[in-house]
């Protein structure tokens, strides 16, 4: 038999769970985040700036 101070605690925590399941949900639609792509040499070495003179 238990002891009736933990029977209590366990009425007490079904009944919260019970009330935090009555509770509306709202799931929103997030974009899943990406893993980073890993940094590669090449990557650096295409990197560049062009310039444009239009005068």
């Amino acid at each position: 038999m238990l002891n009736p101070f933990i029977i209590d605690q366990i009425k007490r925590r079904e009944q919260e769970e019970r009330k935090r399941d009555r509770q509306p949900v709202i799931e929103l639609p997030v974009p899943m985040p990406t893993a980073p792509r890993p940094r590669s040499d090449e990557d650096e070495a295409e990197r560049g700036v062009v310039v444009i003179d239009l005068f």
